[in-house]
């Protein structure tokens, strides 16, 4: 079998994948990227925190997305029947970027992607790992488009494959995550929704169902008059719905008076309606020897605070300074120096995730009467600034401070 060597070898083009080549390639590195399906294609987690675009930045990819065309996007609009709010991520608590973009992923991928091999990144599309052997010098076995098997040596491997989590499979590192199973049923729509209707584009709109707090809508504006729609929730209540996948979302949707009023002329059947359950996933490590996983390949918790591409984008930048500091002859402990600090940021937004689905963030967001220190802190959460230990929302590693403040705000 031929044997192949480079420096980094990335599996996935994704959004992790594609930011850790192109801070790689800023290094000197020669990067390799396999990816098993042809771009574009599409994927799921549209609406970006303005946290991403610091990594974005700094990777050298800021003018591509730019200059893309995707929906501006400056905050989160929720609303649960009659109560209704807003947050501007421009007037929260840390500093950096309040601004970012709702995107339609097989686009926005691409163009990341495009952006690593302007930089000198090689990308083989169609090319699908069958075998990996971590270690000193790790290898992996790839198929090629055309059938034929051949072997990569690395210096080091990084997998970005996203929810097809290639190194968890093929290693066993999978562990059960421990929230609950949930799933998702979504489409796109041409909303039809007329300027003067009461939606803000620039927002992405969560609604809560009337009549349970676990249950939850995603509205994603893109720039082409198109939105992304999905519903939220545990299987049994997906199952309670007969018909079409099409038929299920409609009927779900249609039990919220403002999303029915939303999307009155809406036209459906642009694109099939897709379900997937059991989303959330974890693993025993983020990383072994000559390896480490980037994004949702190590782990997923939940779309509702859209932290999917931030997580990714963190986790690519905090390998390839580990990498960097490796090259440079220093000694690199990954769990200190990478899987501790990813985890810190993940650990806040599954706080917030769980106060979200408990019903307790959301007595905390709709308050007639917030303190705006409290609430730009908050908004600092929701835009991504999960790392930022100034932020005692995101230092408070026991989430007491979120559990007094939904007390306070439940009285």
């Amino acid at each position: 079998m031929k044997i192949e060597k480079t420096e980094i070898l990335i599996i996935g083009a994704g959004p992790a994948g594609s930011v850790a080549a192109a801070l790689l390639r800023k290094q000197g590195r020669k990067v390799l990227i396999v990816e098993r399906e042809q771009f574009p294609r599409f994927s799921i987690g549209e609406s970006l925190l303005p946290q991403s675009m610091e990594y974005i930045e700094a990777a050298g990819l800021l003018q591509d997305v730019v200059e893309a065309g995707f929906q501006y996007k400056n905050g989160a609009a929720f609303v649960r029947g009659e109560r209704s709010t807003e947050f501007d991520f421009r007037d929260k608590f840390s500093p950096g970027w309040g601004t970012t973009y709702q995107v339609q992923r097989a686009d926005f991928d691409h163009v990341l992607v495009r952006g690593a091999e302007r930089m000198g990144a090689e990308v083989r599309y169609r090319h699908e790992v069958l075998a990996a052997t971590p270690g000193e010098v790790p290898q992996v076995t790839v198929r090629s488009p055309q059938g034929e098997e051949y072997a990569i040596e690395a210096d080091f491997m990084l997998d970005a494959s996203g929810f097809g989590r290639l190194l968890p499979r093929l290693l066993k590192l999978e562990s059960p995550s421990n929230f609950p199973v949930r799933g998702a049923i979504f489409t796109h729509v041409r909303d039809h929704i007329p300027v003067n209707g009461g939606f803000d584009r620039n927002k992405i709109l969560i609604t809560t169902h009337p009549e349970h707090v676990d249950v939850w809508y995603w509205t994603i504006p893109f720039s082409n008059g198109c939105c992304s729609l999905g519903v939220v929730a545990e299987p049994a209540f997906l199952e309670r719905y007969p018909g079409t996948e099409l038929e299920r979302l409609q009927a779900i949707v249609g039990e919220d008076p403002n999303l029915t009023r939303l999307l009155k002329n809406a036209g459906w059947g642009m694109m099939p309606v897709r379900q997937i359950i059991g989303y959330s996933a974890n693993v025993k490590s983020l990383w072994g020897p000559g390896y480490a996983l980037l994004g949702n390949a190590g782990e997923f918790l939940d779309p509702v605070f859209s932290s999917g591409v931030t997580i990714a984008f963190k986790s690519a930048q905090l390998a390839s300074d580990c990498l960097r500091r490796k090259y440079a002859g220093e000694m690199i402990d990954w769990e200190q120096d990478f899987a501790v600090p990813l985890r810190e940021g993940v650990q806040t937004f599954r706080r917030f995730v769980e106060a979200w689905y408990q019903g307790g963030f959301q007595k905390i967001i709709f308050h007639p009467d917030p303190q705006p220190d409290i609430r730009a802190m908050i908004c600092s959460i929701l835009a991504g600034y999960a790392w930022d230990k100034r932020n005692p929302y995101a230092a408070d590693t026991t989430g007491r401070r979120l559990r007094v403040l939904e007390q306070l705000c439940a009285n």
